[in-house]
């Protein structure tokens, strides 16, 4: 039986860092936030640029970034603002290792007017407005998140998709806008995707099969992975006996052939972090379902 540890911040030390995205509409993207001298501060926007938000996109495995935002576009933060004029190389490995003013500068010149923030590229892919492995498909192409038309999207492209996701093999695509209708641009490029691709990004497109296509058409997928998870049975909601629920039924998870690669990815989708330790053998107790 699978059971592994979570935590929002990485183990501290007294001269480390840890970072996390806030407020945002999923892990890889929102405010940015550090863990230092005990307690979570935002950054301060002055110097803020495209190569530190890079690092912040890598240190949390979120991909490349998309764009670094400014003025609070996340929202106002709370408590101390702990970095301000950060300037990365872009070499480093996390933000703690960025040069940054002093606190008594940072004090000063700054407040929460100017938290800034960070949108990641993530996987470039992502289901909307479902559970975890269902809802509307959205697809990023350069800076821009599209959602699909239904004309251009068959089952092969799902096949793909739900690959991508960890969530099993597509059980129905679903047109008319089925998980509601998306906003900004619609892409309307025939997808042409074998099913044995491992990205949605690498598949072949087709500039010369265009469709008009509007947020009626967006298209859908429901994928035969889990609808939702939790750890149960820890000290917290970030510990503790992982159990995935299929449709109405909640499962436990055999911890064979699991590893802290898999349990990073659970861990980053319950919003916990980062993972810190896997541990079998009924450590957090059994579970009453079958694995």
């Amino acid at each position: 039986m699978l059971m592994f540890l979570c935590y929002m911040i990485k183990l501290i030390t007294s001269d480390s860092v840890s970072v996390r995205l806030v407020n945002g509409n999923n892990p890889c993207a929102g405010r940015v936030e550090v863990f230092n001298g005990g307690q979570w501060g935002t950054v301060c926007h002055l110097g803020w640029d495209m190569t530190d938000a890079e690092v912040v996109c890598r240190e949390l495995d979120c991909g490349t970034a998309v764009n670094p935002t400014y003025f609070a576009y996340f929202g106002q933060g709370s408590g101390p603002i702990s970095m301000s004029d950060v300037s990365c190389s872009g070499s480093e490995t996390a933000l703690k290792d960025c040069h940054s003013s002093s606190w008594f500068y940072t004090l000063w010149n700054c407040n929460h007017d100017l938290d800034a923030d960070v949108i990641c590229s993530g996987q470039g892919l992502r289901l909307v407005d479902g559970s975890l492995c269902s809802g509307r498909v959205e697809v990023i192409f350069g800076n821009t998140w599209y959602t699909v038309c239904d004309a251009v999207f068959d089952q092969q492209d799902a096949e793909v998709v739900c690959k991508q996701l960890d969530c099993g093999a597509p059980v129905q695509v679903l047109g008319a806008a089925a998980f509601g209708k998306g906003k900004g641009r619609v892409w309307s490029e025939e997808i042409q995707c074998r099913g044995n691709e491992s990205q949605i990004d690498v598949c072949s497109r087709s500039s010369s099969q265009k469709h008009n296509c509007s947020h009626d058409n967006d298209v859908g997928v429901i994928c035969s992975g889990y609808t939702d998870l939790r750890l149960v049975n820890g000290s917290d909601s970030c510990s503790g006996r992982v159990e995935l629920q299929f449709v109405t039924e909640w499962g436990t998870v055999c911890d064979a052939g699991w590893d802290m690669k898999a349990a990073s990815v659970l861990c980053r989708q319950l919003n916990c972090g980062i993972a810190v330790s896997v541990v079998g053998s009924d450590w957090f107790g059994e579970g009453n379902e079958e694995p």
